[in-house]
């Protein structure tokens, strides 16, 4: 079991601190609406990925029960995934841009609400825990709900955190990145090796 989690959460980190709209939306607030309103987009963002673990989870879990070959058809077609998302990073621009307009200041509850339907409402991201998550179950023969949702829980947990920081320390993260600007080139060939990375490992 350990040695599935302790990778899957050393991936789940790299792939929340590489910079996703997530991420920089969690910034921006920070910046525009202050770290309280950083926090609050935080926690709504990760609310969401219970819906997303909750549809991967019967989904797939449904799937090996009728089949150990389609599972491992997804567990293939996930690792093909990420190797498609490493090469359209790698043909996305490396600009991290700081000037996007979020809009008026905005009352606690509503962005809570915006960043839970923003994540929720993503097929995207659905796409991407089907391709993550089957790679890292344990025992496909036991209980795979419950390692789906525990491997979800920690991704949540993982998140957390790191938008949790990232709002936290917003300015200094924001001062940064306008006096680096170069630091989009290396967080792009980083997030690239990270979804290559992960790929391979789902494979092997």
């Amino acid at each position: 079991m350990l040695e599935n989690l302790i990778p899957f959460t050393i991936a789940s980190v790299l792939l929340t601190v590489s910079p996703g709209p997530d991420i920089i939306y969690v910034l921006m607030q920070s910046i525009i609406n202050g770290k309280k309103a950083g926090l609050v987009t935080t926690f709504g963002l990760v609310s969401g990925i219970l819906i997303h673990t909750s549809l991967v989870a019967f989904g797939v879990s449904a799937i090996i029960m009728e089949s150990e070959g389609l599972y491992l058809l997804i567990k293939w077609l996930g690792a093909l995934y990420l190797f498609y998302l490493a090469f359209k990073t790698w043909k996305s621009s490396s600009e991290i841009s700081l000037d996007q307009k979020v809009g008026p200041k905005a009352y606690l509850l509503p962005l809570f609400r915006h960043g839970f339907f923003m994540n929720v409402l993503n097929p995207k991201v659905t796409v991407f825990f089907l391709a993550f998550f089957p790679g890292f179950i344990w025992d496909p023969s036991g209980n795979t709900i419950f390692q789906f949702y525990i491997l979800g829980l920690l991704f949540m947990f993982q998140a957390l955190l790191i938008f949790g920081t990232v709002a936290l320390l917003s300015g200094k993260i924001s001062f940064y990145l306008r006096k680096h600007p170069s630091s989009g080139i290396i967080l792009k060939c980083v997030q690239i090796l990270i979804f290559i990375g992960i790929g391979i490992l789902i494979l092997l």
